[in-house]
């Protein structure tokens, strides 16, 4: 089932964060967040960006969302985008599935562009944004210290419809959400 994060959720995506802050450069993000924090991200995110869950028997196992990709109004058209699956759920396909429900949500709002932001050389994430209609937009050298080393960066774009002009304003997704204009993305 593929629904939107709750408050209750933050434990769960809390423990399919963790490894991966702890032992790779996937996220640069160096100290484990916390439930508390995890559960503020959630609720800061809803107001405007969408944050779905994968969950399968009662158990979160997958996690998607977007946000704000710079500060400036002249940005508010393109978002970026991330997922994280638990190690137990990988190769399954869930990732691609649910970040297809995130990217349409986002267009659903408004958003015309999504941005994925890859630790190089990041086989696996680059094959699924390609997959998933990204192309490659640049790479940030060195961009990032941890576990020892420097790592570069590269930025994957997906443009998901004509930006026209004057572009409508971008729906926050909490509005879009409680319109009910989500229902048959999310099963």
């Amino acid at each position: 089932m593929i629904r939107i994060a709750t408050d209750a959720d933050a434990a769960a995506c809390h423990a399919i964060y963790a490894p991966i802050v702890e032992t790779s450069a996937i996220t640069f993000e160096t100290e484990l967040p916390g439930e508390a924090a995890m559960r503020e991200r959630i609720r800061a995110r809803l107001q405007n960006h969408p944050w779905l869950v994968w969950e399968e028997g009662g158990e979160v196992i997958a996690y998607a969302y977007a946000g704000r990709f710079r500060e400036r109004a002249a940005y508010d058209w393109i978002a970026e985008t991330s997922i994280y699956v638990h190690e137990k759920a990988r190769r399954r396909g869930i990732a691609r599935r649910l970040y297809a429900v995130l990217l349409e949500a986002m267009h659903r709002q408004g958003i015309n562009q999504a941005v994925g932001v890859i630790t190089l050389p990041g086989a696996t994430s680059v094959a699924m944004h390609e997959a998933m209609g990204f192309a490659p937009a640049g790479v940030w050298p060195k961009a990032g210290y941890k576990l020892g080393q420097w790592w570069d960066v590269g930025v994957w774009s997906k443009f998901m419809g004509e930006p026209t002009v004057p572009p409508a304003p971008v729906v926050p997704f909490a509005a879009l959400a409680a319109s009910g204009r989500l229902a048959d993305l999310l099963v």
